[in-house]
């Protein structure tokens, strides 16, 4: 298959179908299968292949057309952390490739995970944009080296650090781009971005699926999802990969409290807003994805009503509001030290 190929399949597969099913969290189902806290998730897809690609049969089983790489930590900053820096390719390649065994046979597509570098890119760290670039075009080879569909960018906070994610995947590989951020302080990623601007600027960059994924839970990224689709360039799919709940500690263990009947009622929510790839991240399971999978064929043949165009409808606050709120906030202090 040609690299344009895979491009238009992506795409194309969007455009015939509107709305695919993705998956759900690796290292929940990972830790069920006893990876250890503390422990390199990626260096199971050559010590224990089979458990891995056990997690990919899996969400397969349960209705997913489109499965994510174990790589999220792969990158040669992430890796460091357990001394394995110096094999990124192998460990990145062969999760892959185990992805793609059992995927590509069913038709579902692979989505090869790169998540954050753990480190914060300059003026805020001393990392600098050519070094993340060179760090991220070094993963990106290695996936398009064992074959993945696509490119998933996700759990992103900085939009500097997603450009330097985009411009180094296509440095080294003509993969298509999907990027996903997280929004989990107040409704804005950790570095202040909201729903908005993400949707608006990666579109810019010509990245054509954009969504949110991790968080506190549905309610949290259903928020985000309404203001993303809301503003919604034309030509841009929506993607929404939620968390399943918030953690409780629970006999010893994190657990989460999402359960497959709220999980369920999300992705039916998620498709009424005409978000077009749907699934979860931390604490999803099969049976969360087997319950979502039901309830969208139930609703299959359904309208799809969108976003609610009143402003009220969605607790994100605008950019000028939240910059009015925080000169207010300087104000207030400034006065109070005259």
């Amino acid at each position: 298959m040609s690299t344009r190929g895979q491009e238009d399949a992506l795409v194309a597969r969007l455009q015939e179908e509107g709305l695919l099913m993705s998956d759900g969290a690796m290292g929940t189902m990972l830790q069920r299968l006893g990876l250890t806290d503390g422990g390199a998730p990626e260096l199971w897809n050559v010590e224990h292949p089979e458990r891995v690609q056990s997690v990919y049969r899996g969400y397969i089983q349960a209705g997913s057309r489109i499965i994510t790489t174990n790589t999220f930590g792969g990158s040669r900053a992430r890796l460091k952390l357990h001394d394995l820096q110096g094999r990124v390719h192998e460990l990145n390649r062969a999760g892959v490739c185990l992805a793609v065994e059992v995927a590509h046979p069913r038709g579902v597509l692979v989505a090869g995970s790169m998540g954050p570098t753990g480190e914060l890119i300059q003026p805020l760290g001393e990392l600098t944009m050519a070094e993340a670039m060179e760090i991220f075009a070094e993963q990106a080879q290695a996936l398009a080296a064992g074959g993945a569909d696509f490119l998933l960018v996700e759990t992103m906070s900085d939009l500097r650090e997603v450009e330097a994610a985009v411009q180094g995947a296509r440095r080294a590989t003509n993969l298509p781009v999907v990027v996903t951020m997280t929004f989990d302080t107040n409704y804005h990623t950790m570095m202040g971005v909201s729903p908005r601007q993400a949707v608006e600027t990666l579109a810019s960059w010509g990245i054509r699926v954009i969504g949110a994924n991790c968080g506190n839970g549905p309610d949290e990224i259903r928020a985000v999802m309404t203001e993303m689709a809301r503003y919604r360039p034309e030509g841009v799919f929506l993607m929404a990969q939620s968390n399943a709940g918030l953690p409780r500690y629970h006999q010893g263990a994190i657990r989460y409290d999402g359960t497959p009947q709220v999980m369920a009622q999300y992705a039916v929510a998620m498709r009424n807003l005409g978000v077009n790839v749907i699934g979860g991240c931390c604490g999803t399971t099969p049976e969360h994805l087997q319950a979502m999978h039901a309830a969208l064929e139930q609703v299959r043949d359904q309208p799809i009503p969108g976003p609610p165009t009143e402003e009220s409808r969605t607790p994100v606050e605008s950019r000028e509001a939240r910059t009015a709120r925080r000169e207010a906030r300087r104000a207030a202090r400034r006065q109070r030290k005259a």
